[in-house]
């Protein structure tokens, strides 16, 4: 109990002789310390409002401005055409200010109002410099003398320092497109699925949702986009994440590999202070807003909104809607291992706890030999079941006592942490089994070892393995992959191990202990737990997952062929999966919109009519190489073009799926909503992106090439493909389906979609590049 004694500021006892009072002078330093550094955060804050607020002017342009009317003025220069003067005459100075006084002030005043209108105006030009979009349907490399001289206006307006959130009032807003428009691009998406007598049906539903009920949708949605933020972004937070009542693990939480075939250190304990450190240095420079927005072309700024909610996060279960809790800060990390959850302090004597700390407090962890309370084991499988079970057990057995605190713990932790008691990792006697383990284990453990409520849940394995399970409705993989690089690179390049694995430098006395969490947990709760743990167990046996290293060839190659690489593995994934299942799909490849405030993602149906006609040429023995090369630059080309509208707001899907919203607050039935939002994804596809370029060399470390990450099939009888292209010589990717559909393999796939790469490239005539 010494723990608990330190962290009481005073004591007291009442004796016959008065009260004896006693003070812990290290508990109060501790006290000091700590508001301290809360009111640096607080004036840190607000120093960053007022800097993103004047964004791309600064305030000490404020000085600048003023200055020089004055001394215009004192040159007896009037540079405000006389309305300094009227400013001075309505001065409700009443006497008490001299002449020169009154004088300054004004000038003062009318500098002031025109640096507001700078401001405005540098931030109006910028916003409407960045709603032209022509650049990206321009050739790569070729931009036009009128695109350049738009670049540069960018670069003029956008400033030299931004922080996170500057641009975020700059950035235009998602526009709504018409609906003649989507209904011709989504008919045009859906021919090549359908046969004529389908098509002319679809065809009939469209046209008569276009001339009937689509305008009335159409008016309130764009009554929205005038009013809100994004027409989008919210509905689809709550209505495809936060209202689903069916477990996310699996469905929708995914997940982040260490590197491919390093592994730092072999120590679990010296693994998670390294990487759990780089974490909070990371969330450091978010709070301080020092992390750089993401920049197309090296100057379009991408929005930053979703950074916001990345730690001190976690999702609360309802029974109708789940909700997401974000706090401004958290000071402890929760910790689960071998059926025990420890809560750990970040901080002490008003700092950050150095990596050789951590590893201090996780060693403690792991040596503790104390058994897991009753129910305490497989509590977070709660977490991966179904959601209206887990909103009951939540109101009804932990709404008070333990196991109120205990649970609030958790939930209002930076983040969370697993020490795994299993060894993962690329494994070169068993390459295969080893990945899809390591992908498995990541997506869902045992069910009731991650706590899949988080925003992130932070593994560490036994052999020092590392990975990331993150909960998807607050950002997008894009957002943790940025967070993912910069951990990886700062755990090896910037902190280091000594020779004996261990974190450097040495821990400092009189930290506070981990603290074992306390739980009454009924044998009524165990057994909603089991249930819970039920379903979910159901649920990831039936996950069929392959992730495997591409290496024959990767971008490098690709773009010799003067084709976007993107383009070229989504025609590839068609023509393995035509391979595969003889038969075309519904496929979604996720783009994002970032361009726009608030922009999340948008659809790219890469199954194009195009893409139809080059797999049948790749599959008829009847067409010649230049015929089938023809075909695949046709549906390249196309595939571009529509990445390209979705990227700047003209896109099918999420208009499609706003007016299905609309429809329903109104009341109003759509057969054609109604039949196109019920469509199944048998192919989803996501490319991870890789954006922290300049932190890993991989010409000089070719062996810290990163794995991507992975989610969940999204259809029973479908395919979910993620894959991340690193370096010029390597995509890595990841392949999952479910064991319960005849239908799918993802082993079969796997050799399907290596086949379909090596035989687009013999299209081209080049040779690859020696094997490794």
């Amino acid at each position: 109990m010494a723990e608990a004694h330190q962290a009481v500021a005073f004591q007291f006892t009442v004796t016959p002789d008065g009260i004896d009072l006693r003070l812990s002078h290290e508990a109060l330093k501790q006290v000091y310390l700590s508001g301290l550094r809360s009111w640096k955060k607080r004036i840190r804050r607000y120093r960053n409002g007022i800097l993103t607020g004047v964004y791309p002017a600064s305030p000490s342009s404020w000085i600048f401005v003023v200055v020089a009317v004055i001394a215009t003025m004192y040159a007896r220069v009037d540079p405000s055409l006389g309305m300094i003067d009227r400013i001075r005459d309505h001065l409700p100075t009443n006497g008490y200010l001299s002449n020169q006084s009154e004088s300054i002030l004004s000038g003062l005043l009318f500098g002031t109002g025109l640096w507001v209108a700078l401001v405005f105006t540098m931030r109006q030009t910028l916003k409407l410099l960045l709603s032209y979009h022509g650049w990206m349907f321009i050739e790569h490399g070729k931009p036009s003398p009128s695109v350049k001289i738009w670049m540069l206006l960018v670069k003029i307006f956008s400033g030299r320092k931004p922080l996170t959130y500057s641009f975020q009032t700059s950035l235009p807003r998602l526009p709504v497109p018409s609906i003649k428009d989507t209904m011709k691009r989504y008919l045009e998406s859906v021919h090549p699925l359908l046969d004529d007598e389908q098509f002319k049906r679809m065809q009939a539903l469209a046209q008569d949702f276009e001339r009937k009920v689509g305008p009335r949708l159409q008016w309130y949605l764009k009554l929205k986009s005038w009013w809100a933020t994004n027409y989008v972004s919210d509905w689809w937070e709550e209505y495809v994440y936060l209202r689903g009542r069916g477990p996310i693990m699996v469905n929708s939480n995914y997940y982040a590999m260490d590197y491919l075939y390093i592994i730092p250190t072999w120590k679990q304990a010296a693994r998670a202070g390294n990487t759990i450190h780089a974490m909070l240095l990371y969330r450091r420079k978010l709070d301080r807003e020092e992390i750089r927005p993401l920049m197309g072309q090296s100057a379009i700024p991408m929005c930053s909104y979703q950074y916001e909610r990345m730690f001190n996060s976690n999702r609360i279960p309802g029974l109708e809607t789940d909700t997401l809790q974000h706090l401004k800060d958290s000071k402890h990390i929760a910790v689960y291992h071998k059926g025990r959850y420890f809560k750990v302090w970040l901080y002490h004597s008003g700092r950050l706890l150095k990596p050789c700390e951590i590893q201090f407090q996780m060693q403690k962890i792991l040596d503790d030999q104390s058994l897991p309370q009753p129910g305490e084991e497989k509590l977070a499988a709660l977490t991966a079941g179904d959601r209206i079970p887990w909103a009951k057990a939540r109101s009804s057995f932990f709404s008070q006592g333990r196991n109120k605190l205990s649970l609030e713990t958790i939930e209002k932790a930076a983040f969370f942490v697993t020490l795994d008691d299993t060894e993962q990792g690329f494994r070169k006697e068993d390459p295969v089994v080893s990945l899809d383990k390591y992908a498995k284990s990541l997506l869902h453990g045992k069910c009731y070892d991650r706590w899949f409520d988080k925003s992130l849940s932070f593994i560490i394995f036994k052999n020092g393995k590392i990975g990331l399970n993150a909960e998807h409705s607050w950002a997008d993989a894009p957002i943790i992959g940025h967070l993912w690089e910069s951990i990886l690179a700062t755990d090896q390049f910037q902190l280091g191990y000594t020779e004996e694995g261990n974190c450097k430098g040495e821990p400092s006395s009189g930290i506070p202990p981990p603290q074992r969490l306390q739980w009454e947990i009924s044998e009524q709760c165990q057994e909603v737990i089991m249930q819970s743990l039920s379903v979910a167990q159901q649920l990831a046996d039936d996950v069929d997952f392959h992730s495997f290293p591409f290496d024959n060839f990767g971008k490098g190659l690709i773009k010799r062929c003067r084709i976007s690489p993107d383009a070229f593995i989504q025609m590839a994934l068609q023509l393995a999966h035509y391979r595969d299942k003889g038969t075309f799909c519904l496929t979604y490849e996720a783009s994002m919109t970032r361009l726009f405030r608030e922009g999340r993602t948008e659809t790219v149906r890469s199954c194009s009519t195009q893409a139809t006609k080059f797999v049948l040429a790749m599959t008829d023995t009847t067409q010649t190489s230049e015929q089938k090369l023809k075909f695949f630059k046709q549906a390249a080309e196309k595939h571009q073009s529509l990445y390209r509208h979705a990227m700047t707001g003209a896109g099918i899907d999420r208009h499609l799926f706003c007016l299905y919203v609309v429809s329903k607050y109104l009341g109003v039935e759509s057969p054609f909503l109604k039949e196109v939002l019920s469509e199944p994804w048998k192919l989803s596809t996501s490319q991870t992106p890789h954006q922290l370029l300049d932190l890993v060399d991989l010409n000089r470390f070719p062996e810290y090439v990163s794995s991507g990450g992975g989610f969940g099939p999204v259809a029973d009888d479908g395919y979910g493909v993620s894959y991340i292209m690193v370096g010029e010589n390597l995509i890595n990717m990841h392949i999952s389906c479910k064991f319960s559909s005849p239908e799918t393999d993802s082993h079969r796939f796997g050799k399907h979609f290596r086949q379909a790469m090596l035989d687009i490239l013999t299209l081209f005539n080049l040779d690859k590049r020696p094997s490794k």
